[in-house]
């Protein structure tokens, strides 16, 4: 049988857990993945793209356990009252190719990419950083929000986006934590003064939201929101004059604000942070880059992690997502069986 994990499932398992011990756990088990990141079979994502959006699948797996995740972007749909991005994810056991989870992850999605974000800031900020600006205040900007104040002590977050109603939102949603929120008019506005800077647009497009006059010594930038080809945020200068550090590179080199340069401007892999292989931040000056497109590691953390909590809980439904092999041999007397009874309901 297979645990399912439907959205008011995961909902409560996030309040029975509290979002924000929910997000520094999700970063713990992110960073120990990472760290274990040569045991890993990894590809790039198969990507579907079309006008108005994008379609994926991110798989991986290590020696026990396979995951993917099914997730799309589609920057109109808020146009017609749907999400931008949503998703689903499944996780199996290598040794039987039998899936043990299938679950949401739209919800979770938002919470392993802030979890993320604060895994790469704790590794590449510096230390004390207390001024966050956030560009872009649409369903993600909540989740980052808490990230960075609850878990890296930040204090004070300047916002903007073009849509001031977006904005409203996030304050609101967020009105019971101790965050001081400062309305800006602009991106150069929000930048200034800021320890981290975290980049969250939508638009499907060759943005420069952030431009070098705008970046100080210093400043980490989380650069969340080019995720696609043809979708960027960051002025290819920012990143000449930054370092700049991965998920996966052969992914992030089509996806990632770094397709904007040649295929030879050195990077630095996360993980290799993270297990201590080599530096990060060099100075308290340097500027630091976080191009991060999400990759499917990151999701298989996210699932191992909720399977774990969910069987500890109780919570999910048993689906019967694979026919129970009486005779593993005999498929077709699963259809058998169920003709028979469905002739027995018809002739009753």
């Amino acid at each position: 049988m297979t645990r399912f994990i439907d959205v008011s499932t995961m909902s409560r398992l996030v309040g029975d857990i509290g979002v924000v011990p929910f997000i520094g756990e999700l970063a713990d088990a992110i960073q120990e993945d990472f760290v274990r990141w040569p045991a890993f079979d990894k590809s790039a994502r198969v990507a579907c793209h079309s006008d108005t959006g994008v379609i994926e699948l991110m798989p991986v797996s290590d020696a026990r356990r396979y995951a993917f995740k099914y997730v799309n972007g589609h920057p109109g749909n808020t146009r017609r009252g749907l999400y931008t991005v949503m998703a689903f994810g499944v996780l199996a056991d290598v040794d039987t190719g039998y899936p043990v989870l299938l679950s949401e992850l739209t919800l979770a999605t938002a919470l392993r990419t802030c979890a993320t974000s604060l895994v790469a800031a704790r590794a590449l900020a510096r230390p004390g950083a207390r001024r966050m600006a956030l560009i872009g205040n649409g369903a993600q900007s909540e989740f980052q929000a808490l990230a960075f104040h609850s878990h890296l002590g930040i204090e004070e977050i300047a916002v903007y986006d073009a849509d001031p109603a977006a904005t409203g939102k996030l304050i609101r949603n967020l009105a019971a934590y101790p965050i001081r929120f400062i309305r800006c008019g602009s991106a150069a506005e929000a930048v200034r003064g800021a320890d981290i800077v975290t980049t969250l647009t939508a638009d499907k497009a060759r943005a420069t939201i952030l431009t070098p006059g705008m970046v100080e010594p210093g400043m980490h930038i989380n650069a969340v929101g080019g995720d696609c080809p043809g979708k960027t945020e960051l002025h290819a200068g920012v990143l000449r004059g930054a370092r700049v550090f991965v998920e996966y590179e052969p992914q992030t080199r089509i996806e990632g604000d770094i397709q904007q340069l040649p295929a030879d401007f050195p990077v630095v892999d996360l993980w290799r942070v993270l297990a201590g292989l080599v530096q990060g931040r060099q100075g308290a000056d340097q500027v630091t880059v976080f191009d991060s497109v999400g990759f499917a590691l990151e999701d298989y953390s996210t699932l191992r992690y909720v399977h774990a909590q969910a069987e500890r809980r109780g919570l999910g439904q048993e689906v019967e997502l694979v026919p129970q092999a009486g005779d593993p041999k005999d498929l077709f007397g699963h259809l058998r069986a169920t003709g028979a009874r469905a002739a027995v309901r018809r002739v009753a």
